[in-house]
């Protein structure tokens, strides 16, 4: 049974869902007798899934990016305005949080922090306990189909079985779904078209299959658009997109942190071109033509007798893609670097700084795990995730138009946006009082 009456309702139990609903219940009155401060209703079987699944069953909790300055340049979208919110509740507020609680986390050589027993279950865990201990009552498999803002005050909700619930505020918190953008439709709101975020790249006759498996770190990568779309696009809408880091050659294209990073940034240009065009890679790292001249011209000075195919320019260079290399300039790997010849070294270093490969589409999987789009944050106020176009309506997580890369970066925005909505929901609670709860058929 559910009560018909509640002071604040979250649809969705995800993360950002629960942390508002434990911030607002842990920093709100004490719960009556006459029932929960706060209702989580999920329309799954199975509250934060997707905390469950993420980080390959461990959870990237957070990264550990300290500065808000430094933190907001990790979002393709939405990136400045979160300045405020990440002024209030950012990385260092997250850990604590979470230390308060019991949970660890473990930073990682790359700043990704995990929890300390290396299991999502451990945080999963801890937000089911804080919201049990706060008093918060979760409904999973309960779906609110629509909500009404009523006239004095408040809002009538009706669930998908068709009970009717009535509550003072309203968070919502389902992610992408598209339920949750009709539902602040609804109530006023507008919609940045949703886009597909963090992607991995197929390449059109996969010129690297043969590779699959080998990472290249750093790489650099840039997205050439089809030259015939750019030719009519004006030079002031022109942007370049590019990006350093890993780079995993897969089966099918490409992936690994600098491609997902690459793909966060130019997502709604990739969308608009059909996902098409070309990669321009930089297999040296950033390397420049007279530094990679130097190497290749120190290698033959060196060792004359050797080979090209079993003596690298530098040791950490794949040696399956300097064989790659060798071959796409049409060198023979059995050439020895006492015949290697001034023109295979301008091709060579050519295809070290500036290989091209042609996109054949997103990843094969499906596998993107962040939408760019969603409500716009110039109707959202900031420091309380209060809508500016209904009164008593948070939103908070991904239903807005804010993403971040990989790394915790997305997580690390529901835990704040969720933070700041429960504080303003508690300050709201303690002013007018809890509204009696009457137990729904």
């Amino acid at each position: 049974m559910l009560p018909s009456r509640v002071p604040v309702v979250v649809a969705g139990g995800g993360p950002a869902g629960f942390m508002a609903a434990i911030a607002a219940a842990e920093a709100g009155p004490v719960a009556s007798g006459a029932g929960p401060a706060v209702l989580v209703l999920e329309a799954t079987p199975e509250t934060l899934h997707k905390v469950s699944i993420s980080g390959g069953g461990r959870c990237n909790v957070t990264h550990a990016c300290w500065d808000p300055r430094a933190l907001v340049g990790h979002y393709p979208r939405g990136g400045q305005a979160l300045r405020g919110p990440f002024s209030r509740f950012a990385t260092g507020d997250a850990v604590a949080w979470f230390a308060d609680r019991g949970l660890e986390l473990v930073e990682e050589a790359d700043g990704r922090l995990f929890p300390r027993a290396n299991r999502s279950s451990a945080v999963v865990t801890v937000l089911r306990d804080a919201a049990a201990a706060a008093g918060v009552r979760v409904a999973p498999g309960c779906a609110l189909r629509t909500a009404e803002r009523l006239p004095d005050a408040g809002f009538a909700l009706s669930l998908r079985d068709g009970r009717r619930i009535h509550c003072e505020r309203l968070v919502l918190a389902t992610g992408s779904h598209p339920s949750g953008h009709r539902l602040a439709a609804s109530l006023g709101h507008g919609l940045v078209s949703p886009v597909p975020s963090l992607f991995t790249l197929s390449l059109a006759d996969h010129p690297l299959a043969s590779l699959a498996g080998v990472v290249v770190d750093p790489a650099e990568l840039e997205w050439l658009p089809p030259a015939a779309a750019e030719a009519d696009r004006p030079s002031s809408r022109r942007q370049r997109h590019r990006q350093r880091g890993p780079v995993l050659i897969t089966h099918w294209g490409l992936s690994g942190p600098a491609t997902l990073r690459l793909t966060a940034f130019a997502a709604r240009d990739l969308r608009d071109h059909g996902y098409r065009g070309s990669l321009r890679v930089d297999w040296s790292g950033g390397r420049s033509e007279p530094e990679l001249e130097d190497l290749l011209e120190g290698c033959r000075q060196r060792e004359p007798r050797r080979q090209l195919a079993t003596s690298r320019p530098w040791p950490s260079l794949s040696r399956r893609l300097w064989r790659h290399l060798l071959e796409r300039c049409g060198i023979p790997p059995e050439t020895r670097w006492a015949d290697f010849s001034r023109e295979q070294r301008r091709r060579l270093v050519a295809a070290l700084r500036d290989s091209r490969y042609r996109i054949a589409g997103r990843g094969p999987f499906g596998e993107e795990f962040v939408t760019a789009g969603g409500i716009p944050l110039g109707e959202v106020d900031l420091a309380t995730m209060e809508s500016r176009r209904c009164a008593g309506l948070h939103l908070v997580g991904e239903v807005l138009d804010v993403d971040g890369v990989t790394g915790g970066f997305n997580f690390q925005h529901c835990w704040s946006s969720g933070w700041l909505a429960g504080q303003a929901l508690a300050e709201s609670l303690s002013g007018s009082g809890r509204a009696s709860s009457q137990p729904l058929d």
